[in-house]
């Protein structure tokens, strides 16, 4: 059996649900334990930088994401089975074979600048985080955001990094348009359990201080407990929802953990090497939300589950939200402001 990697989530590498074969990673000779992979990256050619969505329980419909896998790692990650699209494992490929789309700023102005595109709410990312370690490098993230900042374009940003206050100058000039917004993942408080379920994300104190940062410059800020894990996390909403407040968040939402395909097998395997004394409790909780699964696709009710356990969590949301001031309305971001970027085709007349 495979043992916990420092400084990855998954333990594993299995094999795509496409293919049959399976990648092995080096092992060690003596104690066969897998070796920990290096980060790799992979260039994207992709065309096209804009994804669409037409889910009914996703808040956008727009959104970019300039990196496919995501080397934070966090072992619940319900993306992880896009790695194999790919041909790639939803384990340890997601996290450290990192698909990269260096033409993603370019590919971003081009279409914004075509005469069709209506401006919208744009999320950057819809899927991975747009704040994984490497952008600290590549700073893909922080020049689609420039664009976006040249031509007032409405963006939300969702990150469980602190790297994103490096860009508050940018996101700042469209706060101040009303286009911009940031959300921010707190799973929870105990650093304990955010080494090794969420490796390579800031800490929860670093992320705290991020909303206090965003907010003391003007950035509004939303926290979505995102995911809670039954069993695990979930006597930590109201300190999680008082800790947001307190730093100045202006709203806040919960989804439940969701586990598609293989990603059960990569938690349930977590849960075996770091709270084996929790594990039947978690995943028999999980279960009670999810009619006796560990993970269910219908919309309406993959993100909250359903059930009496499903409706205390949210009524308990809803009274703390209130009691806290994290209850504020949701304006839509502004798009009046919205001119089109110029392209270098534009800047030669």
């Amino acid at each position: 059996m495979n043992q916990p990697i420092k400084g990855r989530g998954a333990a594993q590498n299995p094999k795509s649900r496409f293919l049959e074969m399976e990648l092995e990673y080096d092992r060690d000779e003596q104690t066969g334990q897998l070796d920990r992979p290096k980060t790799t990256l992979l260039k994207d050619h992709t065309s096209k930088i804009i994804s669409t969505n037409n889910s009914p329980d996703i808040g956008f419909d727009v959104s970019v994401n300039p990196y496919r896998g995501c080397e934070h790692g966090c072992v619940y990650c319900y993306a992880r089975p896009t790695h194999e699209f790919l041909g790639m494992s939803a384990g340890l490929d997601f996290e450290s074979k990192i698909v990269v789309k260096y033409d993603a700023p370019e590919l971003l102005r081009k279409a914004l600048a075509g005469k069709n595109w209506k401006p919208q709410t744009l999320v950057m990312s819809g899927v991975t985080d747009p704040y994984q370690p490497i952008e600290k490098r590549l700073q893909i993230t922080r020049r689609c955001i420039e664009v976006l900042a040249e031509c007032y374009h409405p963006l939300v940003i969702i990150t469980k990094n602190y790297m994103v206050t490096r860009d508050i100058d940018l996101l700042f000039r469209l706060a101040e348009k009303g286009a911009a917004k940031v959300v921010f993942s707190i799973t929870s408080l105990d650093k304990s359990i955010t080494d090794t379920m969420e490796p390579r994300t800031s800490r929860p104190q670093k992320r705290l201080q991020a909303v206090r940062e965003l907010t003391e410059a003007g950035i509004p800020v939303h926290v979505n407990i995102a995911p809670l894990i039954p069993g695990l996390t979930d006597n930590e909403i109201v300190p999680i929802m008082e800790a947001s407040a307190e730093a100045g968040a202006i709203s806040l939402s919960c989804n439940i953990v969701r586990l598609p395909y293989g990603v059960k097998d990569l938690f349930v395997k977590w849960l075996e090497d770091h709270h084996p004394n929790r594990k039947e409790k978690v995943i028999n909780k999980i279960k009670s939300l999810r009619d006796g699964k560990l993970n269910r696709s219908e919309f309406g009710d993959r993100f909250r589950g359903k059930g009496p356990y499903a409706d205390q969590i949210h009524q308990l949301i809803e009274i703390h939200s209130k009691r806290l001031g994290l209850n504020k309305e949701k304006n839509p971001l502004n798009t009046e402001h919205f001119k089109r970027p110029q392209t270098d085709q534009l800047n030669l007349f």
